[in-house]
Parts: structure tokens; sequence; C-alpha cells
């Protein structure tokens, strides 16, 4: 199955961001951004990333018997490196410009990609902020978070805490329950706005490594289906680790990358440039 000419040439075609929706994300640290895939292209990733998961997957534990982390979501990362089609829509011009325009950097960089499928009854994503996990010297980061289907409240989506990239305590915390109760507790003191809303199909978020956030439970007895890609500064360097999850992150992500030089390992490329 390989995509039409029409869904390769809408990939290459840039979607026009305005100086506000860069201003807004600037201080919000996220944003959502509609109709950034269309049907036509919506409709085939659907198939071929659930096709490339459900041959990847290797959970059968029943889901009552998993942690918190287990039951949020089934979790396969670099999709890209093991399938040619996917591939295509990880590399495509309109999503790393979008993440090079928004970032302000002069490109993009792949950290990795993930799908992340919250099956029907599964359970929150506890607040988090993605960063703790990776060792990058800089804050040029930010996920496309992608929806492949029009995912109403029930089914889970993304929530921010807007603006919460300036808060600098629970950055120490692994995703989790403790990641929860302490987050909540911190945000529930602070004036940053909680967004909790639902994705059209083709809506895509964004959002920066040190902004918190969280997803819903799963209520209905559908899967929901979302492929992420991670993106950084082109010029982003390695930095010495804080924590045991960033050296794994740096031998499983940016395996030959050297601290204090940019992140040019084979399974870092660029895929936008101005």
């Amino acid at each position: 199955m390989q995509p039409s000419n029409t869904i390769l040439t809408f990939l290459e075609e840039p979607y026009p961001l305005t100086a506000e929706q860069i201003s807004f994300y600037q201080k919000n640290r996220y944003i959502k951004l509609k109709q950034v895939l269309n049907e036509e292209t919506l409709d085939f990733f659907n198939k071929a990333i659930t096709e490339r998961v459900e041959k990847m997957n290797t959970v059968e534990t029943p889901l009552e018997q998993r942690s918190t982390y287990g039951k949020a979501f089934l979790q396969l990362f670099n999709l890209w490196r093991e399938d040619e089609v996917v591939k295509q829509l990880i590399f495509s011009k309109r999503l790393g410009k979008i993440a090079s325009d928004i970032m302000q950097t002069d490109g993009a960089r792949i950290y990795h990609d993930q799908a992340l499928f919250k099956e029907g009854g599964g359970g929150i994503t506890p607040w988090h902020a993605d960063q703790y996990y990776w060792p990058l010297e800089t804050d040029k980061t930010v996920t496309a978070w992608m929806p492949l289907q029009a995912t109403p409240l029930e089914l889970g989506p993304l929530e921010f805490s807007a603006g919460s990239h300036q808060i600098v305590e629970g950055r120490e915390l692994a995703i989790g329950d403790e990641s929860e109760t302490v987050i909540q507790q911190k945000l529930r003191v602070t004036d940053f706005k909680h967004v909790i809303e639902p994705f059209d199909a083709g809506e895509i978020s964004f959002h920066s490594g040190w902004v918190f956030h969280r997803a819903g439970a799963n209520i209905t007895n559908q899967m929901r289906k979302v492929m992420t890609i991670i993106y950084m500064d082109k010029d982003m360097k390695l930095k010495n680790p804080d924590n045991k999850n960033q050296i794994n992150d740096w031998n499983t992500w940016c395996p030959g990358a050297t601290i204090g030089e940019i992140i040019n390992s084979p399974i870092n490329p660029i895929v936008y440039q101005r």
C-alpha cells in the first residue's frame, strides 16, 4: 500500500502559520492547529500506522494488571525505521516546517517518533514534562501530537497547562502516579490555564518539551490512535545527562552523539531546513 501522488504532493505543501499563531505558541508553548492533514491523508496513514502498530506490539498483559504508565497507552517507537510508508509522513516537509516555524529555528531534526494507542478502557496519562527524559541542551523542542481520528473528550485527548514551561518544580519527575499528584497540586496554585478540548479529524497539536501536559482516560470501547513526532532544533547539542533516563535516551535515540556537539546521528536526520 503506497500513498497516492495527491497525498505525497499534499505532504510537501507548507501549512501557513500566522504571526499570531507563532506568538501564541511562544507564550503558551502549545498550539492546536486545525486541518493540518486532509481527510485522504489522515485515512491513509490511520490504516498504515495501525497495521504497523499491530505488527510491532508485543504487550499481552491485561489492562488491569498493568501499572498506571502501562494502562495509559501502547507505546511503539521509531516507526519510520520499520516502515517506508509511515516514514513518508514522519519526514514530511509540511509537518517539519510547522515545527521549525514555531520553534523559530533554521530547521528541524527528528529526535524520535512514537505511536501512542490508548485502548478502550485505558487509564489517564499522568501530568508530566517530556524533556525530563531528554539529554538536550536547549528547549528548542516540539512534539507533534497527531490523532488518527476525531478525538472527543471520551477518548482521552491531550490536555495542556498553558505557559507552564515556566514552572521548574516537577521537572525532575518521571511520568507516573507521583508526577500526576505533585504536578496537579502545583498547577492548582498557579494561574496557568488547564486546556481540555476535543480534537477534530486532521487537527494536530504541537507542544514544547517543558510544558506540562496529561491526557484523560479512554472511557469508550474504541482505540484512541495517535502518532507523535518529536522534533528538535537542527543544531541541537547533546548535554551531560541529568538522570538515568537521559542516559538511556542518549544511548537509544542519539547513539554515538558526543556531549557538547550537534546531535547528528544516523537516526536523527534533518527533515526540514530553510
